[in-house]
């Protein structure tokens, strides 16, 4: 072979081990560099919008806290010893149990809920009060409930407040189980029959006052979205 044919050889194989070196190099860049230079490069270019809260809880006292929820409009005042829990259309309470009571409640529960359309209560047959109470110049239908099934005792208080295509629903619930599923008998499972009406009629009371101090609020108007443009 002569000299000129190998050195053509020669240079053709350096080419091409070049140009296969530096693909790889190329393609193999780590996946944390690439998303830092696409993190730095979005930060750099957009500033981030800040968090708008909608929903805010504030204790007023030992005793009173307020619970404010811009995007569903309310505001209500509730005693600070309950625990809350914000849902997808609304706010949960759960009410403390006093131990110290020889009683057989399982639960004690307030539910605020919004929704659009009519508001109905649930279909029941036995309704033990029927009613209405007017808060803020509103008026809120009210119905409540008494039922037994499979030995656990069922207390439910429920209002209603329809503000144009909006319902606001408002529930009270009490559970409990039978004495004799806890092993009480005799004057033990009467004084816990006796505590239990006591302890559901004093949440009741202050569910009904939670009620009471519901009032509409808004919240602060939005940003205008044909004026809002990314800051560079």
């Amino acid at each position: 072979m002569k000299k000129s044919t190998v050195s053509i050889v020669v240079i053709l194989v350096i080419i091409i081990v070049g140009i296969f070196v530096f693909g790889r190099s190329s393609t193999n860049i780590p996946a944390a560099s690439l998303t830092n230079a696409t993190s730095t490069s979005a930060t750099t270019t957009y500033a981030a919008s800040p968090a708008v809260p909608v929903s805010e809880t504030t204790q007023v006292s030992n005793k009173t806290s307020s619970y404010h929820n811009d995007e569903l409009g309310f505001a209500v005042k509730y005693p600070t010893a309950w625990s809350k829990s914000e849902t997808a259309n609304g706010v949960s309470f759960l009410m403390p149990i006093d131990q110290a009571q020889v009683s057989t409640i399982n639960t004690l529960q307030a539910d605020i809920s919004v929704a659009s359309g009519k508001c109905a209560f649930p279909p029941v047959t036995t309704i033990k009060d029927r009613g209405t109470i007017t808060v803020g110049g509103s008026t809120l239908n009210m119905i409540s409930m008494t039922n037994t099934v499979q030995g656990r005792v069922y207390f439910n208080r429920m209002y209603s407040l329809q503000k144009g295509d909006i319902c606001y629903f408002f529930t009270f619930a009490s559970i409990s189980v039978s004495p004799e599923s806890k092993k009480l008998t005799g004057s033990n499972a009467t004084q816990a029959t006796n505590n239990n009406k006591a302890i559901t009629n004093t949440a009741d009371a202050d569910f009904t006052t939670m009620v009471k101090s519901f009032t509409f609020v808004q919240g602060p108007a939005g940003v205008d979205e044909t004026k809002a443009a990314p800051v560079k």
